[in-house]
C-alpha cells in the first residue's frame, strides 16, 4: 500500500474456524467444528454486523489431546473462494505457505479469488515454522534458518507479485525457478497482502511487502513499539503497512458472568493438545508436556483475551489499539454465533463511534 493509499479508519475483523475447536484448547469451551457450514455462518454474521474482513490460517496438522484440536481442518483459499462468493462486501483473506506453493500455482490462486470476490481478496503469507505440519509430506528442509526462510519467502512474494503484473517472468533462486512464466489475467487491483510476525526478519518483510501486518508482544509497551517500527519502516520505504493483533472477546452481560466463562472453560484446558501445541513449535516432547501440566488454564486460549460486560470489552479494545498504537484488530469468539452477533449489537457501534469521534 502506498503512502497516498493510507486509510486512518481502525479495522476490525475475525479469524475464521477453519480448524476444528477454533481457538480453544478446553473440553469444556464452545468447539466450532472445521465446516464450511460452520465458517460461512461466521463470515455471514461479520459480514452482517459491519466487521470488515475475515481470515483464515492454513493448517495441514493439529495437535492431538482429547480435543483432537485442529487435527480437522480446510483449506484456506478453497474456503474462502467460497466464501467469497457468499458474501458481498467484507474483505476476504485467504493464507499460502511460501515453502508449500509453487508461486506461479500461488499468483492464479490468488488472481482467481481476486476475481471471485471482486477485488476484496488478500493473502497472508507464511513461510512454515513447524516442522512437524511439513515433514510428514517431505517439505521440510532443516538446513535452512529462520533467515533464509524470510530470504526465500521474500523472493518467493517478488515472483507472486510481478506474475501480478509483467507480462512474463524469469526468475533463478535457490528455491524455485520461472523460466519465461506467464499468468494472465493479472488481479486487478493486486490482492491485499498481510504477514504475521515480531522478529526483525519478519518486520523487514512486512514493511516492504505488505500491507497488513500481525503482531504479539508481551506487553503493550512492546507492542507499541513492534508497531512503530513496522510504520517508521514502511514510510522509509514510501509506502504503508497497517498493523493489528489478535484477541479473544469473552462477553457477557455482566463481567462477573464473563469470568465465570472464563474459569470454566479453563477446567478443561486440553493438556495433552498444549503439549502437542508446542512439540509442533519445535519444544522437546519433555519440555513441552512439563509446561503444559503446570499450565494455568488461561492456557486454554490461544491469544490474549478480554471478559466482560459490553462496556468492559469496548474499553478494553479502545485503550489497546490506542496504547498500542494499532491500526486494528482481528478478533476470535469462542463460538462465533451469539457471541458475534452480540458484540455487533452492543459493542461494535462504539468502536465506531469513537474511530469517527477521533477522525474528526
Amino acid at each position: 500500500m502506498s503512502a497516498k493509499e493510507h486509510v486512518s479508519a481502525k479495522e476490525y475483523g475475525i479469524f475464521l474456524p477453519i480448524g476444528n475447536g477454533g481457538w480453544m484448547l478446553s473440553t469444556t469451551a464452545p468447539h466450532p467444528e472445521a465446516s464450511y457450514a460452520w465458517n460461512k455462518r461466521a463470515a455471514l454474521h461479520a459480514e452482517g454486523i459491519g466487521l470488515d474482513f475475515v481470515m483464515s490460517m492454513a493448517k495441514w496438522r493439529g495437535f492431538g489431546g482429547t480435543t483432537d484440536h485442529w487435527g480437522r481442518s480446510l483449506e484456506s483459499v478453497t474456503m474462502m473462494a467460497a466464501l467469497a462468493e457468499a458474501t458481498s462486501r467484507i474483505r476476504i483473506w485467504a493464507t499460502l505457505h511460501a515453502n508449500v506453493h509453487n508461486p506461479a500455482v500461488a499468483a492464479k490462486m490468488l488472481t482467481t479469488l481476486q476475481d471471485v470476490s471482486a477485488g476484496r481478496a488478500g493473502l497472508n503469507i507464511v513461510n512454515g515454522s513447524y516442522p512437524g505440519e511439513f515433514q510428514q509430506f517431505g517439505d521440510w528442509d532443516p538446513d535452512l534458518s529462520h533467515e533464509d526462510r524470510y530470504r526465500m519467502t521474500e523472493l518467493w512474494t517478488e515472483a507472486v507479485c510481478r506474475l501480478w503484473s509483467e507480462p512474463s517472468v524469469t526468475m533463478h533462486t535457490p528455491y524455485f525457478d520461472l523460466v519465461d512464466c506467464q499468468s494472465r489475467p493479472h488481479p486487478a487491483p493486486r490482492p491485499t497482502l498481510i504477514s504475521a510476525g515480531k522478529s526483525e526478519d519478519a518486520r523487514r518483510f512486512q514493511a516492504r511487502y505488505a500491507d497488513g501486518a500481525f503482531l504479539a508482544a508481551e506487553s503493550l509497551e512492546e507492542m507499541r513499539a513492534l508497531s512503530a517500527d513496522v510504520h517508521s519502516r514502511a514510510k522509509a520505504h514510501g509506502r504503508v503497512c497497517r498493523t493489528y493483533s489478535m484477541l479473544t472477546v469473552v462477553q457477557d452481560e455482566t463481567d462477573a458472568l464473563a469470568a465465570a466463562k472464563v474459569k470454566a472453560w479453563g477446567k478443561g484446558v486440553d493438556r495433552e493438545a498444549l503439549t502437542g501445541m508446542r512439540t509442533a513449535w519445535g519444544v522437546s516432547e519433555n519440555q513441552a508436556r512439563a509446561w503444559a501440566e503446570g499450565a494455568a488454564g488461561e492456557a486454554a486460549f490461544q491469544t490474549a483475551y478480554v471478559a466482560g460486560s459490553a462496556a468492559t470489552v469496548t474499553e478494553h479494545i479502545e485503550y489497546i489499539v490506542r496504547e498500542a498504537d494499532l491500526d486494528g484488530l482481528m478478533l476470535i469468539f469462542p463460538e462465533y454465533d451469539a457471541d458475534m452477533l452480540l458484540f455487533g449489537e452492543t459493542v461494535l457501534p462504539a468502536l465506531r463511534a469513537h474511530d469517527a469521534a477521533a477522525a474528526s
